[in-house]
């Protein structure tokens, strides 16, 4: 496998890549999930749709270079799961979603962390006449449509999620490329652990067009990273300080797993983030039981709250935490968390 990994042929160690085929037997995800057909690439996609709490066209691809215990995604990303779609057709959707879009961002809010500055997915506008309590009254009533997962807007943004091979940047350069071709005014997004954002490939997919990443950093201490996610974390601390130095849009989240990543390696990604420019956005997760970790239970209320506080001290201004429903058990505790935190900072 390594001889054709392109990632050890830059010089980095392979990913916890291999994905279960059909068949049982296991491949790499950039060959059992990635292919070329002639001159175009085709990536295998589990559906691709307007995605909440996001608000923009997400495409949700099978085969992952990570084999993360928590992952949420795990049914696509770590099996071979669902239809092929080549980067035409990949650019075709989004310029059939652009017909929908309801809301025109500039690039610097081509994140989701800008989302919730909009719209908070009650429905309440809609299914009652009226605005709910988190509701920011940005939006008119026609701006907030239906999608698979609920309420909200439709932004001018593609994204990648999912699994992730952004180690072949080809892929994503080519699709991001033919998706700025077809459509008028949307943004690129790549969701990615960042294991493939070496300098090559940062310029691969820069120039292909892509806007902006959403940087999961999974945890700081590189032995608590690979027990979580199978492979190591070295170059993938240095992502931030290239993704911005390169001109693209970031913005990084960190899930807090009690046990595994608590508030000292989540205030040492910030104090990491700080270093680069303090206005780089920043979601702090909840975490809540899946895959391999149904045993580990989600963090309470005053961790994240505490965590919080402690980031905002390591100077990031622009801070907010995700999954509050996890965590908010009752009307109580939501009081105690917008007293505390603020509502704008709830995502």
């Amino acid at each position: 496998m390594s001889g054709h990994c392109r990632m050890v042929r830059q010089g980095y160690e392979p990913g916890d890549c291999m994905v279960e085929m059909p068949d049982g037997s296991f491949k790499p995800a950039c060959k059992g999930t990635l292919r070329r057909e002639g001159d175009v690439w085709c990536r295998l996609i589990r559906a691709a749709h307007l995605s909440r709490p996001e608000d923009y066209f997400s495409i949700y691809q099978s085969g992952c270079n990570h084999g993360c215990l928590k992952c949420h995604s795990w049914d696509f990303s770590r099996k071979y799961s669902g239809f092929w779609a080549s980067t035409d057709e990949l650019a075709e959707m989004a310029a059939e979603y652009e017909g929908v879009v309801t809301v025109w961002e500039p690039r610097e809010r081509a994140t989701m962390f800008h989302a919730t500055d909009l719209c908070h997915h009650c429905g309440m506008c809609i299914v009652y006449g009226v605005r709910g309590r988190l509701c920011p009254r940005k939006l008119r009533r026609e701006q907030v449509i239906l999608s698979p997962q609920g309420y909200g807007p439709a932004r001018n943004i593609v994204s990648f999620t999912g699994g992730d091979v952004v180690c072949q940047a080809g892929f994503y350069a080519e699709a991001a490329e033919k998706i700025k071709r077809e459509c008028s005014n949307m943004w690129v997004l790549i969701e990615t652990n960042g294991y493939g954002l070496t300098p090559e490939n940062l310029d691969v997919l820069a120039s292909g067009g892509v806007d902006s990443f959403w940087l999961d950093i999974k945890a700081y201490d590189e032995d608590v990273y690979r027990r979580l996610c199978g492979t190591t974390n070295k170059w993938i601390l240095k992502a931030p300080e290239l993704i911005v130095d390169m001109g693209f849009v970031l913005e990084v989240l960190t899930l807090y797993i009690p046990g595994w990543v608590e508030r000292e390696q989540i205030v040492r990604v910030a104090e990491l983030l700080h270093d680069v420019d303090p206005e780089i956005p920043f979601t702090i997760l909840a975490f809540f039981p899946a895959y391999k970790l149904t045993n580990v239970r989600s963090p309470n209320l005053m961790e994240m709250v505490s965590t919080y506080l402690a980031v905002k001290d390591a100077g990031l201004r622009n801070v907010k935490l995700g999954n509050c429903h996890v965590f908010a058990k009752s009307q109580r505790d939501w009081d105690t968390l917008i007293a505390i935190v603020g509502q704008e900072t709830i995502s």
